[in-house]
């Protein structure tokens, strides 16, 4: 945000998107004195107030859903001392506060100042990534080393508990090689799923009906 106006956006990975974004017409200072300057003044602060104060509800609009933070952390860039204000500002919501990770001067507006923004939180956000997913790794294993039921893993039982709609977190690796195989034994019309690695894909057996010997045919691979 600066004197111009604001930019609403998201990062994730290498995806950036970009919200929502409007202009302001702030006025500028002037070297008059007496009344006039007195009244202008008064002006200027009121708009620069409204200005903070329709960023603060902004913020709140796009980024909290059902009462809590939509995103991991928080970022505020701008060119001048507007994001300082906002960010000490009695309007900036206290649960986008609690994840405020960074404050960053650019010198631009607009989506390259966004740009820019996200050029120099780079190493900060990176570290948001990581606790985030430490996190999750960490909460995983007490509920295993609990034993509380509530844990499955294997792309099997996973897979099932998505079917049944009780999954509440899925924590995927990155170079998972799995490819899903929908089949049907053209002799019986009977259809089924398979979930094969690279190696189990070369293995004839899982492609041929296990009492007749007749070959599957795949229905789609994905």
């Amino acid at each position: 945000m600066d004197g111009n106006g604001s930019l609403f956006g998201t990062v994730q990975g290498s995806n950036r998107e970009v919200l929502y974004k409007f202009s302001v017409d702030l006025p500028k200072k002037h070297g008059r004195g007496g009344q006039s300057s007195m009244r202008f003044a008064r002006l200027r602060l009121e708009k620069r107030h409204n200005y903070l104060t329709k960023v603060a509800e902004l913020l709140t609009q796009h980024f909290i859903t059902n009462d809590r933070p939509n995103i991991a952390g928080l970022v505020l860039a701008g060119s001048a001392e507007f994001k300082n204000d906002l960010a000490n500002s009695q309007f900036f919501d206290p649960r986008l506060a609690a994840i405020l990770i960074k404050v960053v001067d650019v010198s631009y507006g607009g989506e390259n100042g966004f740009n820019q923004a996200i050029e120099l939180a780079s190493e900060t956000l990176k570290n948001v990534k990581f606790i985030q997913e430490k996190k999750l790794i960490t909460k995983y294993f007490e509920e295993v080393a609990q034993d509380t039921g509530k844990v499955c893993f294997g792309i099997d039982d996973t897979l099932k508990c998505l079917d049944m709609g009780a999954v509440e977190t899925l924590i995927v690796f990155e170079n998972l090689a799995i490819n899903r195989y929908h089949i049907r034994n053209p002799h019986t019309d009977t259809e089924d799923v398979l979930y094969l690695t690279p190696e189990q894909e070369v293995q004839e057996s899982y492609f041929r009906d296990p009492d007749t010997g007749v070959e599957l045919t795949v229905v789609e691979k994905m």
